[in-house]
């Protein structure tokens, strides 16, 4: 029977997933400004959003909410609270962060700028999506396709989250999404540093929770 969390353990759980939360949308909002496509996930929104009467932000707040709909059904102890949070949180910390950065980062950059930008956008958001794993206060709804299918087929993390996101490429290119080279970069990069991240991330909430509880 597992051990049943104090709510003191909970809110430092969740602190961590907002942590991670913010830091992983660092890495989405620096990618976004270098325009040089979008991330898999947001590739494959836009081209659903394109042949609907509805804008991004909708459709992609509703195929969030699909997949956590699905998982009701599928495996129920998926869906946490951290869940709900993270759909809640992300778009309004995009937002800032978009505010902050968007006069250091942009389409003016020299192309090879922007993809160093790409890169170490693409390793701070494989961090932050793993610290947000890891606290298990709950996982981003379009994360979460990739932890569950790691957990059922028992295959790694990094190698299920590469798969994932190139079907989300692939499908969003098909629909019309925007599609770029830093699409591809996002696409191998960011699954195969969440897997070597992982344990480093682990460490860290763990070194986190036993300092607090």
């Amino acid at each position: 029977m597992a051990k049943k969390r104090s709510m003191k353990e909970w809110i430092i759980r969740m602190v961590l997933l907002l942590a991670g939360l913010t830091v992983a949308h660092l890495g989405v909002t620096l990618f976004m400004l270098t325009e040089l496509g979008a991330d898999p996930f947001n590739v494959m929104i836009q081209g659903l959003s394109s042949h609907l009467p509805i804008s991004h932000g909708i459709t992609h707040m509703s195929v969030c909410f699909l997949i956590i709909l699905v998982l009701l059904f599928v495996d129920r102890s998926y869906i946490k609270a951290g869940t709900l949070v993270c759909m809640a949180f992300g778009g309004p910390i995009i937002d800032g962060f978009t505010i902050l950065f968007s006069p250091l980062v942009n389409g003016t950059l020299p192309l090879t700028v922007r993809l160093v930008v790409v890169v170490a956008a693409c390793v701070i958001l494989a961090f932050g999506m793993t610290v947000v794993i890891q606290s298990d206060a709950g996982t981003g709804p379009n994360d979460l396709v990739a932890v569950v299918l790691s957990d059922k087929t028992d295959k790694k993390f990094g190698i299920v989250r590469v798969v994932v996101d190139v079907t989300f490429v692939v499908a969003g290119v098909l629909s019309g999404g925007i599609f770029g080279i830093g699409t591809l970069v996002c696409a191998f990069v960011v699954g195969t540093a969440a897997g070597i991240l992982m344990p480093y991330s682990h460490r860290i909430v763990e070194a986190v929770l036993s300092h607090f509880t």
